[in-house]
């Protein structure tokens, strides 16, 4: 379980990264935005090394449902948009995908 408090943070330290560079560019906030948002992709970065992964193409595939999902809470409590059902179905679709590839069996 350790590995989705990971994915967690990485979620959000890549979506808020990601929006700070959306608000200089569409938002018309100041460049300076982009000085924290760097630092949140640093630790994205960092974030996704620490998960409990035997490949990182593994540990990225995964990550992609959790961060999907994550993305929806973001919509709904930072941009006040609230995921319609077609929002709430593709991400527990890619959640039991994420699941599917980070818990699968594997041989040997």
């Amino acid at each position: 379980m350790a590995s989705l408090g990971w994915f967690l943070l990485a979620a959000l330290a890549e979506i808020a990264g990601c929006f700070a560079a959306w608000a200089v560019v569409r938002l018309g906030r100041s460049g300076w935005w982009l000085l924290p948002g760097l630092a949140s992709l640093a630790v994205f970065a960092l974030a996704l090394t620490r998960v409990e992964a035997a490949f990182a193409g593994r540990a990225f595939a995964a990550y992609g449902g959790i961060y999907i999902a994550a993305f929806l809470g973001w919509m709904w409590l930072v941009e006040g948009a609230r995921p319609d059902r077609w929002d709430l179905l593709g991400g527990a679709i890619c959640l039991a995908g994420a699941t599917v590839v980070l818990f699968g069996p594997r041989a040997g």
